[in-house]
This record gives C-alpha cells, sequence and structure tokens, in this order.
C-alpha cells in the first residue's frame, strides 16, 4: 500500500514538473516582451527597466525557469535581500515563513501563478478562482447528462440486441462521436435558442449568473446550463452508450448469469444486482478521461454560448495575449487531469475485485 502511494506520488510530480516545464518553454521563447504586454501603449524605459527587474524578464532563461518553479512550488525559497528578484514580496504572496537559512527564507504557500498582463495586474489566481467553479459546474452537468443516458441506451441497446431500436441507438452514437463540439454549438444554439425560442424558453447565449433588470442583484440562470452541458455531453454520451451496450453483452454471456438465469430472476433484478455493477468497469474509466478533457474541451463551448467559464477566459487571454491567465488556467487543468485519473484509480478497485493495489 506504502509503496503504492509512494508510487503514485512520485508519478504525479514528474508529470507537474512536465508540464510546468513545457508550459514554461513554450509562452517563455514566444517573440514579445512581456514587461510591455503588462504595461501595454504607456510604457517607458524606466517602467520597462523596473518591471524588468522585479520579475526577473532580464535574468537568462535558465535563471527565468527557476523562478518560475519557485512560485509555482508550495515550497519556495526566497532571498532576504530586497535588492534581489527573488525577494518575498508580501503583495504577492500569502505565505507562512518556515525559517530562514544563510540570507534566504524557506517558506510555504499557495501556488503563485503570477499577474495578468491585461486586467491591471489581477492575480491569475484571482482570475481562475472566478472562473473555474463555472466550468466545473457545466461539466459535471454534461457529465451527469451522459451517464445517465448513456447507461439506459446503453442497457437497452443490449437488450434489443439486432433489433431496430438496436441500430437506431448506435446510429444516434456514432453521429455523436463524428460531430464537433463546435459545430454541435452552433446548432444547438441557433435551432433552440432562436428558431424554438418561443417553446423552449432558452436563450443562445449566457452564463450560469445574469444581474437582475435594476442590476441590483446577481441571480442564477439554471436554464442557461442546459443547451451547453447538452453540447459538451453529446460526445461521451455517445461513447458511454457503445461502451455500456458492448460490455454488457459480454457480462450477460458470463456463467454467474446464466445460474441467476436458472434460479428463476427476473432480467431487471439479473442486470440490477449482478451485471451492472461488472459492466461498469469500462464506462468508469472513459468517463473519468472524458470528465478531465471536459475541462479543457469547454473552451469553444463556453465561447459560442458566452459561458463565463474557464474556456472563456483561455480565449480572451489569447486574443489578448495574456500569457500568465493561459500558463495558469493550462496548469490547473492539469493537476484536475491527473487527479481525476488518481480517483478513477480506487473506484475502479472498488467496482472489480480482482484489480488488486499492488503491495
Amino acid at each position: 500500500m506504502i509503496r503504492y502511494f509512494l508510487t503514485k506520488i512520485g508519478y504525479v510530480m514528474l508529470t507537474l514538473l512536465g508540464v510546468v516545464t513545457v508550459i514554461f518553454l513554450l509562452f517563455t521563447l514566444l517573440p514579445g516582451d512581456p514587461a510591455q504586454m503588462m504595461l501595454g501603449q504607456n510604457e517607458s524605459e524606466e517602467q520597462l527597466a523596473i518591471l524588468n527587474k522585479k520579475y526577473g524578464f532580464d535574468q537568462p532563461i535558465i535563471t527565468q525557469y527557476s523562478y518560475y518553479l519557485n512560485d509555482v512550488s508550495p515550497i519556495s525559497f526566497h532571498s532576504t535581500d530586497k535588492n534581489d528578484f527573488t525577494y518575498l514580496y508580501p503583495e504577492k504572496y500569502d505565505a507562512k515563513k518556515l525559517f530562514v537559512i544563510s540570507g534566504t527564507q524557506i517558506v510555504f504557500k499557495l501556488p503563485y501563478l503570477r499577474e495578468s498582463f491585461q486586467k491591471n495586474g489581477k492575480k491569475v489566481s484571482q482570475v481562475i478562482k472566478e472562473t473555474l467553479p463555472n466550468t466545473i459546474v457545466l461539466a459535471v452537468s454534461a457529465i451527469l447528462i451522459a451517464i445517465f443516458l448513456g447507461v439506459v441506451l446503453g442497457i437497452v441497446s443490449a437488450l434489443a440486441k439486432n433489433t431496430w431500436i438496436d441500430k437506431i441507438i448506435q446510429l444516434i452514437s456514432t453521429v455523436g462521436m463524428s460531430v464537433p463540439s463546435f459545430f454541435s454549438a452552433i446548432l444547438f444554439a441557433w435551432l433552440f435558442g432562436y428558431v424554438l425560442h418561443e417553446y423552449t424558453g432558452l436563450n443562445m447565449t449566457g452564463s450560469l449568473y445574469a444581474l437582475d433588470d435594476f442590476g441590483e442583484g446577481i441571480h442564477i440562470q439554471w436554464k442557461n446550463i442546459l443547451l451547453p452541458a447538452m453540447v459538451l455531453g453529446i460526445r461521451p454520451l455517445a461513447v458511454v452508450t457503445q461502451l455500456m451496450r458492448n460490455s454488457l453483452l459480454e457480462v450477460l454471456q458470463q456463467d454467474y448469469i446464466r445460474t441467476a438465469k436458472a434460479k428463476g430472476l427476473s432480467m431487471y433484478q439479473i442486470i440490477k444486482n449482478h451485471a451492472l455493477k461488472n459492466a461498469m468497469n469500462p464506462v468508469v474509466t472513459a468517463i473519468s478521461g472524458w470528465f478531465a478533457s471536459m475541462l479543457a474541451g469547454a473552451v469553444f463551448v463556453e465561447y459560442i454560448f458566452g459561458w463565463n467559464g474557464l474556456g472563456k477566459e483561455i480565449v480572451d487571454a489569447l486574443n489578448t495575449l495574456d500569457f500568465p491567465i493561459i500558463m495558469g488556467a493550462v496548469l490547473v487543468i492539469a493537476v484536475m487531469f491527473i487527479t481525476i485519473n488518481i480517483c478513477v484509480d480506487i473506484i475502479y478497485g472498488w467496482l472489480d475485485p480482482r484489480v488488486k493495489i499492488i503491495e
């Protein structure tokens, strides 16, 4: 058990290091002066020099890389000299000082994702804090739709194998896996939000929260989540349906299922008490990957529907070359992806007792 968790922790650390390295090199080696991007049209030579020194932009690439690692690491090292660019600025960090060694402060803090170039120095962590919950709500809603409808359609398709019902469900699943999300988003927004608006009451665009007519309060608009959640859930819904059908058909051929039938159990009891849990194994594995990818795949869906989530924020940051927001968002998504995969390993072991944790 201990060896298993140590192995997992090592895997997580190496993966995160790789992600941080790729993110840093990708955006640091791009043309452009970060300090100039932060100042916009009002830069001067003195201001540029101050920013370059404060954030270490005038340092060699390897030094900037070590500084970035220091920023995103929970345990970081900072000089006690205020003239050093690694000095622990109180306005940047909410850190707890552990101890000082030879003029170097060792502190514990939340990862510092730096500041936006375009939002008047607003912290990237604050931007993510404001937008990530909306994306999570959207992704959870989409995955719940995909799981519920996918499992039901998969069971129906398996029980009606090779009938016209099975063929229709298979056709719908194939179309669902083939259509890109951005096309589905445009189609759904136009059809249900414009053409059929009188009957559906749904809007083409809109986020989870909206101001009232007097601008005095913020209200939750649950109806605005329906179209983007459906669009985002179409492809995983198709995958879950196919996996559930094939897995259930395989499970129903097992000896213990034939024994249950011989005892006189109804098909409903057999599926509910014996077959469903074992048939869910590949579904759980697929759902984990889809849920994590939804956090990244929601970019186009959020932008088209005007959903104020992390995906839309990434698109806006790309349009304005706000690199710190892009870097921070990608890093947060990577962390969530890894966390979800670890949780799935645990759930998979619970669903299938044959899966054992390596001792």
